[in-house]
């Protein structure tokens, strides 16, 4: 490939009060607020040290802009823009410097019509890795990966794999061996990129990488104790999928993020995909509770690059599981 995409490397989506998004992101979660203006709250994990990896943008719905990749170097986004194009697929530059961004960015819908970003660099600033003054809540360290909601997970599958160069880690199949999810990685862990499969294009979660397993209980101490209590949709647990520490939460707009700890490796060229049965009910949950029905059916729609406006929201091509059989 004439292209290098390293890792996942931020999200922009919605949120309909700042205020009310920053006590639940920074006073409770612990992300470290960057910079701040009338319409953006731009947040990072303590051990990033660009700019930001979540911007919270102030809207009166709720939606996802983008999934947004770090690339190796400038040329990459031109040979990118070149391959979207090929596919007849939407692609839009931004402005340079847009949103700390250094240099071009380039905004693409892929084959599911999720909008993506693309770029080389960002504004940098201090990483708080060893500011233990400043850890508070789930002590959030960097952004780890994303999961959507598709109508064709093998046509993702094999977009993502065959055309942008991401391998596969995990994998659940259905009775007909067709995939109905799948964990893609760039960097060398379990995902920077999950499909499930269901109703959309949607977002499903946002996770964020935490420092250990005690993170995620002192998260759950603190939301209680913050009046957030609700906010927890599922966990803590462990995924058989990733072997991860995981709890699920909800902000105030119901944008559903996961904070994780534990997964493993996948550096090694000679890596098999691990293969999990759909009927298999250690794959959601190691420890065999079962998630909640909204965990399977719910998810934020994604904003159209050019118009602003909810994608089109297509019908899963495989019927789900009831999820009282999914655990």
């Amino acid at each position: 490939m004439d292209f290098s995409i390293i890792r996942v490397a931020r999200v922009v989506m919605n949120v309909t009060d700042l205020e009310r998004s920053r006590k639940y992101y920074a006073d409770a979660l612990g992300f470290i607020e960057t910079e701040s203006d009338d319409e953006n709250i731009f947040l990072r994990g303590l051990e990033e040290y660009h700019h930001h990896s979540l911007v919270l943008k102030k809207a009166d719905q709720p939606g996802v802009h983008a999934i947004g990749y770090k690339v190796q170097q400038d040329q990459d986004l031109d040979e990118l823009e070149k391959l979207f194009a090929a596919k007849g697929l939407k692609t839009k530059w931004l402005p340079e410097g847009a949103q700390h961004v250094v240099g071009r960015a380039l905004r693409v819908h892929d084959i599911s019509g999720i909008p993506l970003e693309f770029y080389a660099k960002m504004d940098k600033t201090e990483r708080l890795l060893q500011r233990y003054d400043l850890y508070r809540g789930a002590r959030v360290q960097r952004i780890d990966h994303v999961n959507c909601f598709v109508p064709d997970v093998q046509k993702a599958y094999d977009f993502y794999t065959k055309e942008l160069g991401f391998a596969c880690s995990e994998y659940t199949a259905a009775e007909n061996e067709s995939i109905w999810a799948a964990w893609l990685h760039r960097k060398q862990n379990v995902h920077d990129q999950a499909f499930m499969n269901g109703d959309g294009p949607r977002l499903h979660h946002v996770g964020f990488w935490l420092s250990d397993p005690l993170a995620l209980i002192h998260a759950c101490d603190m939301l209680a104790s913050m009046g957030y209590g609700g906010s927890i949709e599922r966990g803590p647990g462990r995924h058989g999928i990733s072997n991860a520490f995981f709890l699920y939460l909800r902000d105030p707009d119901g944008n559903r993020i996961e904070l994780y700890n534990g997964d493993y490796l996948t550096s090694d060229p000679d890596f098999e995909p691990v293969r999990w049965d759909i009927n298999d009910p250690r794959r959601q949950t190691f420890w065999g509770h079962k998630a909640p029905d909204s965990w399977f059916n719910e998810g934020t729609p994604f904003l159209d690059i050019d118009t602003g406006m909810e994608v089109e929201i297509k019908a899963a091509t495989l019927e789900q599981k009831k999820p009282e059989f999914i655990i």
